[in-house]
């Protein structure tokens, strides 16, 4: 049964007529009749062409963390944006952003841009140029947007094409990446401490950067196991590596200080976008004082014409303000354990091995298994029929998830309790309408 209602459909097939297989981004393609067109959002809901409302819990892949179309957030960006958007100068919102970024954060220095893809693209760039080495360690299964250098081993990988766990094959995730590139990529398998010692150990004389997202956010928000990254600081440091912390996702989400302040760990480099906007195109790299002064004018290029917008940039100064100010991520926090534990328990009555993964704020489920997944290879092995199914059911009865468990539950505070309530309610019909 399609997705589409009758306008949806018509306007999904008018837009493939001139944007190739009708979205803006292949992660927005669900086939010709699934596929979507959205036309409003407000709070934790949105509504398609027809009309039809959803609980959004996609949240945009994951931005929106005060709810969709936020008042006090758009007020401040309408009222900046009255004197001009850009410049080619500096702003004062860039300055009170930045200061509040560090401030939150604990990190020294940032810099803005404008999406999660080029703060990870310059992050590497800037640690490249700090080390003079040139070769990065990422981790299988991890998405840290799609310059070519990440888009190796990204959950959109198979697992049995990766090679022998002791000695990964990056698998390349694109056509038109450049052969080479492969040759400055290391791959390493999540939460084993083993093999990243010794693959680092044997190749750490030409490592600028190992990248990390604290959280597996492509893969149901898998967490770390005690220690381990506190042994990534430990062998990083030790062999001049830069560490980079990927906080695209969990920055602005997990705490206010990210993952950075929720396993106390301090990375030389983060990046942050998504939750710092609540939707609006807004990123920031940040770091340690002595490698953000890498970029030295002249000597490493870092830029980009809507850099420090004020359209972003106001956003984002409100966002921080509230997140600041207000116990907002506690109280997202605390009704996403609801919802973890809600949906734990129903799919315990069901009689569906499960293990519930994440952190209440960015969460998902591995089927099939009833024991926490390591790594991607683990997570791999786990039902992800069954997960769509179960999915694409809560979806027909007004529910948005992600049809694919590798993307994680993403809360934003309109998630009250009440709105819990009613997901847990979609929830248990569409577990026992998927066993059927």
């Amino acid at each position: 049964m399609s997705m589409q209602g009758e306008k949806t459909k018509a306007m999904y097939q008018q837009a493939t007529k001139t944007i190739p297989y009708g979205v803006s981004s292949n992660f927005r393609y669900w086939g010709p009749e699934d596929t979507m067109v959205m036309t409003k959002a407000q709070g934790p809901y949105m509504w398609d062409a027809d009309g039809k409302r959803y609980i959004d819990y996609r949240l945009g892949f994951g931005p929106v963390i005060l709810g969709h179309a936020d008042e006090e957030v758009h007020a401040a960006v309408v009222e900046a944006i009255k004197d001009g958007t850009i410049f080619a100068w500096m702003t004062p919102l860039e300055i009170e952003l930045c200061e509040r970024v560090a401030r939150m954060t604990g990190n020294e220095m940032v810099r803005l841009t404008n999406t999660g893809t080029e703060a990870t693209m310059h992050a590497l760039r800037i640690a490249r140029a700090h080390t003079g080495r040139e070769k990065l360690i990422k981790y299988e299964g991890a998405y840290h947007g799609m310059s070519d250098y990440y888009l190796y081993s990204t959950a959109s990988s198979q697992a049995r094409s990766l090679g022998s766990r002791r000695h990964p094959i990056p698998q390349v995730n694109s056509s038109g990446i450049p052969k080479g590139i492969n040759e400055y990529v290391y791959t390493v398998p999540f939460n084993d401490v083993e093999l990243l010692e010794n693959l680092i150990e044997r190749t750490w004389q030409d490592v600028a950067a190992l990248i990390i997202e604290p959280t597996m956010g492509n893969m149901a928000g898998i967490t770390p196991q005690p220690g381990y990254l506190e042994k990534v600081r430990e062998l990083t440091a030790k062999y001049g590596i830069v560490l980079i912390f990927d906080e695209v996702k969990t920055g602005f989400r997990l705490a206010n200080g990210g993952a950075q302040e929720v396993f106390n760990i301090r990375a030389d480099m983060a990046t942050y976008a998504k939750s710092m906007g609540n939707g609006y195109p807004v990123a920031a790299i940040a770091g340690k004082r002595e490698i953000m002064l890498t970029l030295e004018p002249g000597a490493v290029s870092h830029g980009g014409t809507y850099v420090g917008n004020v359209v972003g940039t106001a956003a984002a100064v409100k966002v921080l303000d509230i997140l600041e100010t207000r116990p907002i991520l506690a109280e997202v926090s605390q009704r996403g354990k609801r919802l973890m534990d809600g949906m734990d328990e129903i799919l315990t009555e069901a009689d569906i091995p499960h293990f519930m993964t994440g952190l209440p704020a960015m969460f998902g489920f591995i089927l099939g298994t009833e024991s926490a997944p390591q790594d991607f290879r683990a997570y791999a092995k786990g039902d992800g029929e069954m997960y769509e199914k179960i999915a694409m059911q809560a979806i027909a009865r007004g529910v948005m998830p992600d049809s694919d468990g590798r993307e994680p539950w993403f809360m934003c505070h309109a998630h009250d309790d009440k709105i819990v309530d009613d997901t847990l309610e979609v929830f248990k019909e569409a577990v026992y309408a998927a066993k059927k």
